[in-house]
């Protein structure tokens, strides 16, 4: 019976190209990487490396780096596609310098934001990274972040600003983005909107109510609910009860219970009703009708988010701001022109 062998030149060939083909690089370039040769652009190191895990290849022993330390991300669920597409993105950054980032998702019943940033310092945790945490809710006691500075961590925070922590925060346009879906769905000839989004503690639904209200010069209807399918089906109703023939949902799994809520009604989306939803994870395109939505700017936010906690780390001085980023409206088939009065 035959042992096993070695891959051969030809399956060493084939494996050469098809890295260079995924990483847009040249086969010699892989070679000098998989060979831990020098003159090699860190850049274009990590796409190979990169490339090598896409395709499901083993790292050679000798490319397997010492980690720089652990990062902590901090988020609160993973059945929002959003969160897990903004941990992949960090998760890339980091490891592109040498940091292991320790996820920590929270969950009904499990542990606390606090809970976790205890076992992450207990760990030794460099950094940490909070992404729609207790930081966004105005009702939480921002001395938990106090504390944290005070025990020499640094950390940065997305998506929810909050004037009396003192730390860099990175976020969306909120109100822009409501101000966007308006003028997106008056265009089309909608005339009574309406607007679901979640409980009224959170900054960026403060802040989407505020852009919505002054678009429409407090026309519009507003419903408040919780962010999940559930929350958006039931806000939906009261505002399809209010007459509303055009709907901006706080996020897209809202929307997707806007879209079931217009179906139980006997109603087609968008002829009768139009849906807007508000983040634009990899799903939404495929969705049926393919959601119109306000895309948060995903990949720019978590490399802001990095690259400023890299900075504090590294002790160079961060200005302790909110960095603000621009939603990008796609288009796509669950809105059009608003229903003729009187159906005809």
């Amino acid at each position: 019976m035959a042992g096993v062998t070695e891959p051969g030149p030809d399956a060493r060939t084939a494996r050469l190209a098809d890295l260079a083909q995924q990483a847009r690089v040249s086969e010699a370039t892989v070679s000098r990487v998989l060979n831990g040769k020098s003159g090699v652009a860190a850049a274009t190191r990590q796409r190979v490396l990169a490339a090598l895990d896409v395709l499901g290849y083993e790292r050679p022993l000798r490319l397997r780096q010492r980690s720089a330390g652990l990062i902590g991300l901090v988020i609160p669920e993973l059945t929002n596609p959003i969160f897990p597409a903004f941990a992949q993105v960090i998760e890339q950054a980091l490891a592109g310098h040498g940091y292991t980032p320790v996820l920590c998702t929270q969950s009904p019943g499990g542990a606390t934001e606090d809970e976790l940033v205890d076992q992450l310092v207990e760990r030794g945790v460099t950094g940490i990274v909070f992404l729609s945490g207790l930081h966004a809710d105005t009702t939480a006691d921002p001395a938990r972040y106090a504390r944290l500075s005070g025990r020499g961590v640094p950390f940065v925070l997305i998506n929810g600003f909050n004037e009396r922590i003192n730390a860099p925060f990175v976020s969306p346009d909120d109100g822009a983005a409501a101000r966007i879906a308006v003028r997106h769905l008056r265009a089309l000839g909608h005339e009574r909107i309406g607007l679901a989004v979640g409980p009224q503690r959170f900054v960026p639904v403060q802040r989407k109510v505020a852009g919505f209200a002054a678009e429409l010069d407090g026309r519009g209807v507003i419903r408040h609910t919780l962010y999940s399918v559930a929350g958006g089906q039931a806000a939906t109703a009261a505002l399809l009860d209010a007459g509303c023939t055009g709907i901006v949902c706080g996020s897209d799994m809202m929307a997707l219970g806007a879209i079931r809520a217009v179906r139980q009604r006997g109603l087609d989306v968008p002829t009768d009703v139009s849906v807007v939803g508000y983040d634009d994870s990899d799903l939404f395109a495929f969705t049926d009708p393919p959601l119109t939505t306000l895309r948060q700017p995903v990949r720019a936010m978590a490399s802001a988010a990095v690259d400023t906690l890299l900075e504090e780390i590294g002790g160079n001085l961060v200005q302790h701001t909110e960095f603000v980023f621009q939603p990008e409206l796609v288009v796509r088939g669950s809105t059009a022109a608003a229903p003729a009065v009187g159906g005809g």
